[in-house]
């Protein structure tokens, strides 16, 4: 089957590293200490994970942010550019500090600890017209966390649609847990919206995953909503489509939904059915467990292939 061959894909977002804390048999309580069964300086961040596994899959991408002239930020600079992302916007700055999260991760689920640092610094006007007359779709990632970029990501994205660019959006979670309504509107200018299941049911306070798809449906926006061990699911025609995950020996499970994003995102940009993208995207979150780590085992286009084969 022949498909499109889609533009630059550029991912507007947060930087940071991500301190992998493996192995914890149980969640530390306070006063108390736990120990780790491993432990990986990888880089992080919604937004630097999904642009790795877009790069990965063989997308040319391309990444804006604000970063920290720091040995975070130079580690983060360094990794984004050995993955092929064009990062000749990426500006370190001795004014910010780059940002960090501690990932614990447990058998049954990991928590995050952010320090957001430069993260809540980006604005929409540090996205030149230059950056986006250079790519066919834009991503953004972490919607609460960017703080300066919140109020104003509307004109981002009018500006971008006026580019002849798609949207996506991954909202991340909301760490004041206020979720607020501005997050309606926006999707009016999205393509792709990209929530977990935990993320869905807090912005529509549904607790049935087919309510609170329903619930955001604005008959514009595509609405993936990603579920861990149980797949991910759409609104399709009314109906509610499922796709399952697909097995994998999991290892750590940080950064999958990201790698989810970058699958079903490389799918869907070459047109493929949305079943297709949907697996994909199950795909390559599903692969990106078998090592500690956003990044470290993110999966090639053959990978993928390979896997769905196995798995039709």
């Amino acid at each position: 089957m022949t498909t499109a061959v889609p533009g630059r894909v550029l991912v507007v977002g947060e930087v940071n590293v991500d301190l992998v804390l493996k192995g914890l048999h149980a969640e530390p309580a306070p006063g108390q200490e736990v120990l780790a069964d491993d432990f990986l300086m990888t880089p992080g961040s919604s937004s630097m994970i999904c642009a790795m596994g877009l790069a990965r899959l063989g997308n040319a991408v391309a990444f804006h942010g604000r970063l920290g002239a720091d040995a975070w930020g130079h580690y983060c600079l360094d990794a984004l550019r050995e993955a092929g992302i064009d990062v000749a916007s990426l500006q370190p700055e001795a004014s910010l500090r780059t940002g960090i999260t501690v990932s614990l991760s447990t058998p049954r689920d990991r928590s995050l600890v952010t320090f957001s640092g430069a993260i809540a610094a980006l604005r929409a006007e540090d996205v030149s017209d230059a950056l986006l007359a250079g790519a066919g779709h834009l991503h953004v990632s972490s919607f609460y966390l960017q703080k300066a970029l919140r109020p104003e990501i509307r004109q981002l994205f009018a500006r971008a649609r006026k580019a002849g660019l798609s949207i996506s959006l991954d909202p991340g979670f909301d760490p004041e847990q206020r979720w607020g309504d501005d997050l309606r509107g926006v999707l009016e200018d999205v393509d792709v919206f990209l929530p977990n299941e935990e993320e869905l049911r807090a912005l529509t306070g549904e607790t049935d995953v087919r309510k609170a798809l329903a619930a955001l449906d604005n008959g514009r926006t595509l609405i993936v909503a990603k579920r861990g061990r149980q797949g991910c699911a759409v609104l399709h025609d009314g109906a509610l489509l499922i796709a399952p995950a697909l097995a994998i020996e999991a290892v750590d499970s940080t950064g999958a939904g990201d790698s989810f994003d970058a699958g079903f995102l490389h799918a869907w940009l070459r047109q493929l059915p949305l079943r297709e993208c949907l697996r994909w995207g199950n795909a390559c979150g599903s692969l990106s467990t078998r090592g500690i780590g956003g990044t470290t085992r993110q999966a090639s286009a053959d990978e993928v292939a390979a896997l769905l084969a196995g798995a039709a």
